[in-house]
């Protein structure tokens, strides 16, 4: 099994650590760039967009993460980490990593009180539909061509997407029981 982090410095870290023990994978809290070395994968999990780049960048993590995902690391974005990862977004603020070929709009279905959960069937998962928590969640508006769009919502818009190794979810798997997702993002960080 893969050796997978997860950014801890805003959002629900734990909840993706425990997830991630529940399938086998070993996993460990990323603060500092250091920290980084020797992952085949990196989590960046919901919280608030503009924390977690601010902090990334105040830590100094943007290049050294940059780095590690052109030689190869698998980075999954969940909710916020969707923001974080894209390439472009359709708001002013924050200034994403650029590491997914995406453009995203935040809070694309309301506020907090319109948060949903809704059942969606996700591409590459087998079984009985994936329960899906979004609380403020983004949306992918654009799609690279190496973009696969792996699960749509309300008509089509793509709330779970993938890129080689990268792989970004508007939702919170982390906060079901279903360990599905993070099962496929440990597939694809031993890759």
């Amino acid at each position: 099994m893969p050796t997978i982090g997860v950014l801890a410095i805003q959002g629900d870290f734990i909840e993706h650590r425990e997830m991630l023990g529940a399938v086998g994978a070993e996993s460990r809290e990323v603060r500092l760039p250091e920290q980084l070395e020797g992952l085949d994968g990196l989590i960046i999990p919901g919280g608030e967009s503009t924390t977690i780049v601010q902090l990334i960048d105040i830590f100094g993590m943007r290049e050294p993460l940059k780095q590690c995902v052109s030689n190869g690391m698998a980075v999954w974005g969940t909710c916020a980490g969707m923001i974080v990862v894209a390439r472009r977004l359709l708001d002013r603020r924050p200034q994403p990593l650029g590491l997914m070929d995406i453009e995203v709009s935040r809070n694309a279905f309301g506020r907090q009180v319109d948060s949903f959960e809704t059942s969606l069937e996700v591409n590459g998962i087998d079984g009985p539909p994936v329960h899906a928590v979004f609380i403020r969640a983004p949306v992918v508006t654009k799609a690279g061509e190496a973009v696969r769009i792996l699960a749509e919502v309300d008509g089509g818009m793509p709330v779970a997407v993938r890129e080689g190794k990268l792989l970004a979810t508007s939702f919170h798997p982390e906060l079901t029981n279903d360990t599905r997702m993070h099962r496929m993002f440990a597939s694809i960080s031993s890759c």
